[in-house]
């Protein structure tokens, strides 16, 4: 079982390039919004509910995922300045871990130019209704990079399955091809 964990800023193109290697794999893809829609629905995203819920629909997949053998893309945004967010990564690893899967880091950078860009991309906007205020989705974005470090520095990462991609100037199909090719998935 292989469980590839997709992380990068926002609007890197995390989930489209999800969507691909989904469709070039036997994995399945959990991006990210696909809790945060739901509970979102619900509950504002600065409530203690909507936090616990998000964590709680996250974990309990990613337990029963492990536990049968089901292969797995998941995209998050990874505040490398935060010690949640490490912890977060680290109970993930051990989950699929702990039931003999693999684990596979693949960090994507892009320049915040082309960021804003897919920030308003029709793909991104059908998935993810949260990001449909467009100004707000943006202000957050560039909030957000001025807040956090989203992505690590050189030697930061240190398992041996990483690979790190400036996808600036790729477009989604190429990206999961490289990703599944240098990672042989």
């Amino acid at each position: 079982m292989k469980f590839v964990l997709l992380f990068g800023p926002q609007a890197v193109g995390k989930m489209t390039v999800g969507q691909e290697l989904e469709k070039i794999t036997e994995l399945k893809l959990f991006h990210n919004h696909m809790t945060i829609e739901l509970v979102h629905h619900f509950f504002d995203f600065e409530t203690q509910q909507f936090q616990r819920l998000v964590d709680l629909f996250r974990h309990e997949l990613f337990s029963e995922a492990a536990k049968s053998g089901l292969g797995m893309i998941f995209t998050y945004v990874w505040a490398f300045d935060q010690q949640d967010d490490w912890d977060f990564i680290e109970t993930v690893c051990q989950t699929f871990e702990s039931q003999g899967g693999e684990v596979y880091f693949v960090e994507l950078t892009a320049d915040l130019e082309e960021r804003i860009m897919r920030n308003k991309t029709p793909n991104r906007l059908e998935h993810k209704p949260t990001k449909r205020n467009i100004e707000k989705s943006e202000h957050n974005l560039r909030k957000t990079l001025e807040k956090h470090r989203l992505n690590s520095f050189a030697g930061e990462i240190t398992r041996k399955n990483y690979i790190k991609i400036n996808n600036t100037n790729l477009d989604s199909t190429e990206t999961a091809r490289l990703i599944k090719e240098k990672l042989q998935l």
